[in-house]
């Protein structure tokens, strides 16, 4: 994944994080302090939001924040051992890693927005809600009745223009039948 953070940002963002907020384990310390010294690993860090649909990941929490601790996740595997993923950063070091910081306002913190990317694994529809999801069924049923009833007056219109009464009442058939069973689904 190309990113357009530089290294020094990401470094200058980590310096001021870890200088304002104590974390919940002081591995997740030791992690973020290793990363700050190794300028190639930092280059494959991603502050990301959500992180757990990454396919590499960790999530870091403060004492300010109600989230867990700390996990990892790698593919399928979730650990809370903050020494796993240290030797998997270490092993790993080429490979992405994406961090979600989980802190009191975080979504309001300039320094967090200024380093945060987009998270290129969060489904489509993570932030649909049923709501939303159901006026978009709705809204689709709508243009289709809308685009299937059109087309069905202008075969009827041609069937007038033709003269053909036969044609006339079969497409006037499946129109009564169309608007009949949209307002049953109604």
């Amino acid at each position: 994944m190309e990113t357009s953070i530089r290294v020094e940002d990401k470094k200058s963002f980590i310096q001021w994080f870890l200088g304002n907020y104590q974390l919940k384990k002081r591995e997740s310390v030791w992690i973020l302090n290793y990363l700050l010294n190794h300028e190639q690993l930092l280059d494959h860090v991603h502050f990301v939001l959500e992180a757990r649909f990454c396919p590499r990941a960790m999530i870091i929490s403060t004492h300010c924040s109600k989230e867990i601790a700390f996990r990892f996740y790698k593919k399928h595997i979730v650990t809370t051992d903050a020494d796993k993923s240290f030797h998997d950063i270490r092993l790993h070091a080429k490979e992405p890693i994406y961090i979600q910081l989980n802190f009191k306002d975080s979504k309001q913190c300039i320094p967090y927005m200024k380093v945060l990317e987009d998270n290129p694994f969060i489904p489509d529809d993570y932030f649909l809600t049923k709501s939303d999801k159901k006026m978009a069924e709705e809204w689709l049923e709508y243009s289709l009745y809308e685009y299937k009833k059109e087309i069905l007056l202008q075969n009827i219109n041609e069937a007038l223009d033709q003269k053909n009464q036969q044609l006339f009442e079969h497409y006037s058939d499946q129109l009564k039948k169309l608007e009949a069973s949209y307002i049953i689904k109604k």
